[in-house]
């Protein structure tokens, strides 16, 4: 049985998968927010999910090493947009298809811009939203390609609000999972179909905006420029910190530790065959 796997149908996931459908037989592949695919996670509908970091708070998993969504500053795709100064806002509008930016605003109101407003969920529709709150929260695409300068609005880059109140990166979203669905070998492929997106951004962005050269042309820049694909110590510590941050204000459960998929070669990793053809994106 292939593995049930829940992807993001964000471009900035789209690297993640590169070449995944070439495996039907091992990765049962399908796209869906963010949110949706930790509700997936959840209930068990699917193996594996590219989910929203906080997630991964909210079950016993395991993540895949080394692969994450990340920024080192701004990002661009996760913003809030404000039509009065920051330090005036009394109430944003959450676009909840990520509960990990949602999470993330709620910190860096409290922690960073030391305001207190109202949240009331909304559609991913940005006049809307601003028309019945002083700032809206957007994510995806939706942020990235917002016309926002017309409504009069002020666009603060929530990559950027992080890096500048703790220094650190910020890793929005990674592959998690029930703890025995992977062997070493599926992670080697997944960390093999990352390093096919990254080498291949540029074309991922002018499938994913086919047709529309001035889309694709920023796509490939955001790919290139915003988002990094790699998670290590550095991230890692990033990751604990908005942990903790979230828990201390109500926004997310009690932190745990990161618990890992063994890697091919570690100490945890069993001899196999390779089931998913790694060789063959590499």
């Amino acid at each position: 049985m292939p593995l049930r796997v829940g992807a993001v149908s964000y471009l900035n996931a789209r690297p993640l998968v590169r070449g995944l459908e070439r495996w039907p037989e091992r990765f049962d592949v399908r796209f869906d927010l963010p949110s949706r695919c930790a509700s997936l996670l959840h209930s068990g509908a699917i193996d594996l999910g590219l989910i929203p970091s906080i997630e991964y708070l909210g079950g016993d998993y395991r993540v895949v090493p080394g692969i994450g969504v990340v920024s080192d500053g701004a990002v661009g795709s996760v913003a809030m947009f404000t039509r009065v100064p920051v330090a005036d806002i009394r109430s944003v509008a959450l676009d909840t298809s990520s509960r990990t930016s949602v999470a993330l605003i709620k910190v860096l109101c409290a922690r960073h811009f030391r305001i207190a407003p109202a949240f009331v969920s909304a559609g991913p529709d940005l006049a809307a939203m601003i028309a019945g709150a002083d700032a809206a929260l957007l994510i995806g695409e939706p942020a990235l390609l917002a016309a926002y300068e017309p409504l009069g609005l002020t666009k603060v880059d929530l990559g950027a609000a992080w890096k500048a109140m703790t220094g650190m990166p910020f890793v929005y979203a990674f592959w998690a999972g029930t703890p025995d669905v992977l062997a070493p070998a599926d992670v080697r492929v997944l960390q093999a179909a990352r390093d096919q997106g990254r080498r291949e951004s540029d074309d991922v962005a002018a499938q994913y905006f086919a047709g529309d050269p001035e889309k694709q042309e920023l796509g490939a820049a955001y790919l290139r420029d915003c988002i990094r694909y790699a998670v290590g110590e550095r991230e890692g510590a990033a990751l604990e910190r908005f942990f903790a941050l979230a828990a201390e204000i109500g926004a997310a459960p009690p932190t745990r530790p990161l618990r890992f998929y063994a890697e091919p070669g570690s100490a945890d990793s069993m001899h196999e065959a390779d089931p998913a053809g790694t060789r063959a994106l590499e």
